[in-house]
């Protein structure tokens, strides 16, 4: 029986410094409190991972509210996040809970793009009756942009996965097996590594269906001309990660080879235009450059990537109507890509850190190595 050392302890997160963050941006949004019910953030602001909780948060208190099936989880989680935030277990109190908190608060804030209408109107007719509710975007959204060295970390050790797993996977594309196979011994793999689940559901595919961006493995084998598009992401202590690898099996046509070189070219112009500072306009125009030259720009349907994190698309989008411009810290895909029906498709993507300077992958499987061999 085979034996794994222990992967070493990533670094901690900075959860504790999360609301005083947050708190510094209530003046700005025009709120005395923030009424916090969108799972991710109360994770992000906590590190409560449970699938039920509400959080309210005043300039000087924060209270986590969930019911009896986490009363031993929610409290224990907290602590170790050493996150400054008091917990209180309820399945039938949870509005006198939080109204004892916010009491007193004139204007609070909701979480408008994670509130229904519905929602909206029960909080002011019965659980806030008193106060102006006020609709907030993106507040926490904002303070999850840059991540900090634990994010970076999880994040990371997300991207090994994926790279291990398909390292191990991937000479059974010449097995004739189909893409749901292949699929499920990708997913099954970056668990067994360590991973505690996928960031999203396993891209692999083949021939034709390589042409639809977002394609889902089907039963379709994979046979000797197909270019394999893979997309493949692992979850980590809840971070995501993100890659896009083509693989050709077989002997590529002439026409797939210059996809593949096309796209390479396209996916480096794009890493090398990442760096803090830059309007992530400009990436995406880095990359589409490349492959309007190439004669397919129209082949090229979508933008050219997204932030990463807690969620696997988050802010900041990478396209070419961006208004943002990249900062230090944050974590961005880079991931064009040429789909013609009649040859397949071709993506690759990285998951990428932009610094100062430009940009860290974290994601690291080596790109078209196998055309490269064949074609040398």
């Amino acid at each position: 029986m085979s034996t794994t050392s222990p992967l070493p302890e990533l670094v901690p997160m900075d959860v504790a410094g999360r609301l005083g963050r947050l708190r510094a941006a209530f003046d700005g949004a025009g709120v005395d409190a923030l009424f916090v019910t969108h799972l991710t953030n109360i994770r992000y602001l906590t590190g409560f991972t449970g699938s039920a909780a509400l959080l309210a948060v005043t300039p000087d208190r924060a209270l986590l509210v969930t019911d009896g099936r986490y009363a031993g989880q929610a409290p224990r989680e907290v602590d170790a996040a050493g996150a400054p935030v008091e917990v209180g277990i309820s399945a039938e109190a949870q509005r006198e809970l939080v109204q004892a908190v916010l009491d007193g608060s004139a204007r609070i804030g909701l979480e408008a793009e994670h509130v229904s209408w519905a929602s909206r109107d029960r909080y002011a007719s019965s659980w806030f009756p008193n106060a102006d509710l006020v609709a907030t975007a993106g507040l926490v959204e904002e303070l999850r942009l840059a991540k900090d060295a634990g994010e970076i970390a999880r994040i990371r050790r997300a991207g090994a996965f994926a790279d291990a797993a398909l390292a191990e996977v991937r000479p059974l594309l010449d097995e004739g097996l189909t893409e749901r196979q292949i699929g499920l011994e990708l997913d099954t793999t970056m668990r067994r590594l360590g991973a505690s689940d996928t960031s999203f559901e396993t891209i692999v595919a083949s021939g034709s269906n390589g042409a639809l961006p977002h394609a889902r493995p089907s039963d379709r084998r994979i046979v000797a001309g197909d270019l394999v598009v893979i997309d493949i992401g692992a979850l980590v202590d809840g971070y995501c990660s993100d890659m896009t690898r083509t693989v050709a099996v077989g002997e590529p046509s002439s026409t797939q080879v210059r996809m593949l070189e096309v796209v390479l070219a396209a996916q480096a112009a794009g890493v090398a235009a990442v760096r803090a500072g830059v309007p992530a306009a400009d990436v995406d125009a880095a990359c589409r450059a490349v492959i309007e030259d190439a004669g397919w720009g129209d082949a090229f349907s979508h933008g050219t990537g997204h932030g990463v994190g807690l969620d696997i698309h988050e802010a900041r989008r990478v396209g070419r109507t961006s208004t943002a411009t990249l900062a230090a810290g944050q974590v961005v895909t880079v991931e064009p890509g040429v789909y013609l029906p009649e040859h397949g498709g071709v993506r690759i993507e990285d998951t990428v850190v932009v610094t100062e300077v430009g940009a860290e992958p974290l994601t690291l499987t080596p790109k078209l190595t196998r055309v490269a061999q064949e074609h040398d």
